[in-house]
C-alpha cells in the first residue's frame, strides 16, 4: 500500500488560514440609499478595493443609514467604530468654516469652477480632517443648486416676501439677502409645504427636484448652479495605516478613480434630471442679466461673510482659487 504525503495539502491549508486570517473586512456608513449615484459610485469602488487586493480588504457598504444615520457618520469613523465612512462635506462646518468652503452661493456656479475650487482648498480640508485622525480619499459633487418658483423671476424683487425654503445656515442667509423669509424644511416635506403655503420657492439641485415631484407644486426652474456641494468619503487614519502599503495603494488608486468617475457622473445626472423635469412641464430657462448680477453681488457678500469666520486660512484659500 502506497504511503501518502499530507504535507503539500497541510501547507496549503495552513496558507489559506494564514490569507484568512490577514484579510480585513471594513464596514461602511453612507447617508442616502441604493438609487442615488453617490452610493453607486462607493459600491464601485468597494468593488474596486476587493479586486485589486485580491480579497485582502473588502468593503462591506451599509447604504440609506442603515448602520449611522448621517449626522453620526463622521465622528463614527473618527472613533474608529467603523473604519471608512460617506458624509457631505458642509456638515462639518460648525466645526471649521473651511468644510463649507463648497456651500458659500454663487462662489463657484458650474462643473469647472468647483472643480478649481476644489483643487485650492482640498489640502486645508485634508490637514483639518488629518488633526481628527481622518483621511480623505475623494470627494464628489451633487448637482448645482438652482431656483424652483411658480412663476419666471426676473430679479431677487420678484422673490420679494416669499416663503423660502431653508436647509441650513447659508440658505437661510441666502433668503434673508434675496428679500425673502427663510422657512426651514426638511427634504421629506418639500411637497407638503408647497402645498401648504409653507414655502413659495426653493433652491436645490435637479436630483431633489425630480424626487419631490416639483412640477405638481412649481412650473419654473431657473438654471443658477448656485453652488456644488460635496460628499466626502474618509477612512480612520489608524484603520488605513495599519494596511499593507499595496493594499493602501490599491485603495487610493480606486479612490482617485471614483472621485474621477462620480464628477461624471454628477454630470450626467445633472442632465438626466433636467430633461425629467422639462418631460414633466416644467419651463426650463437661464437666469436674467438682471437676476445674474444680484445674485453675483449676494455671493460676494456670503464670501466676505466667510471669510470674517476663516480668516487667514480662508483668504489663502480664496485667492489660490482666483488665481486658477
Amino acid at each position: 500500500m502506497t504511503k501518502m504525503n499530507h504535507t503539500p495539502l497541510l501547507a496549503a491549508a495552513i496558507a489559506a488560514i494564514a490569507g484568512a486570517a490577514s484579510a480585513e473586512s471594513w464596514d461602511m456608513p453612507t447617508p442616502y440609499g441604493d438609487s442615488v449615484f453617490h452610493t453607486q459610485n462607493i459600491i464601485q469602488f468597494a468593488e474596486d478595493v476587493t479586486e485589486a487586493t485580491d480579497g485582502a480588504l473588502e468593503i462591506t457598504v451599509h447604504s440609506a443609514g442603515s448602520l449611522y444615520a448621517h449626522p453620526e457618520i463622521k465622528d463614527a469613523v473618527r472613533r474608529g467604530l467603523a473604519p471608512i465612512g460617506e458624509t457631505l462635506m458642509s456638515r462639518l462646518a460648525n466645526e471649521d468654516p473651511i468644510f463649507a468652503i463648497d456651500s458659500i452661493p454663487f462662489l463657484a456656479s458650474n462643473y469647472d469652477d468647483a472643480a478649481k475650487l476644489w483643487d485650492a482648498s482640498r489640502p486645508l480640508v485634508e490637514e483639518k480632517l488629518g488633526e481628527q485622525g481622518l483621511t480623505l480619499l475623494y470627494a464628489t459633487p451633487w448637482p448645482g443648486q438652482s431656483l424652483y418658483t411658480a412663476g419666471p423671476v426676473e430679479s431677487t424683487a420678484d422673490l420679494e416676501g416669499a416663503a423660502f425654503r431653508a436647509y441650513n445656515n447659508a440658505t437661510e442667509r441666502l433668503a434673508q439677502l434675496m428679500g425673502a423669509v427663510p422657512t426651514q424644511i426638511e427634504t421629506g416635506d418639500i411637497p407638503t409645504a408647497f402645498s401648504t403655503g409653507r414655502a413659495d420657492a426653493m433652491i436645490t439641485s435637479p436630483s431633489t427636484g425630480v424626487s419631490s415631484q416639483a412640477w405638481d407644486f412649481v412650473s419654473n426652474y431657473t438654471e443658477l448652479q448656485a453652488w456644488l456641494p460635496k460628499n466626502m468619503v474618509i477612512v480612520n487614519t489608524r484603520a488605513f495605516d495599519a494596511l499593507p502599503d499595496e493594499v493602501k495603494t490599491a485603495v487610493t488608486d480606486a479612490a482617485a478613480e471614483a472621485e474621477t468617475r462620480g464628477w461624471e457622473m454628477s454630470q450626467d445626472e445633472t442632465q438626466t434630471q433636467l430633461a425629467t423635469l422639462e418631460e414633466n412641464g416644467m419651463t426650463i430657462s437661464e437666469p436674467s442679466e438682471t437676476l445674474s448680477q444680484e445674485l453675483s453681488e449676494i455671493g460676494d457678500t456670503m464670501t466676505q461673510e466667510w471669510l470674517e469666520e476663516a480668516g487667514d486660512e480662508g483668504q489663502s484659500v480664496i485667492d489660490a482659487y482666483k488665481a486658477e
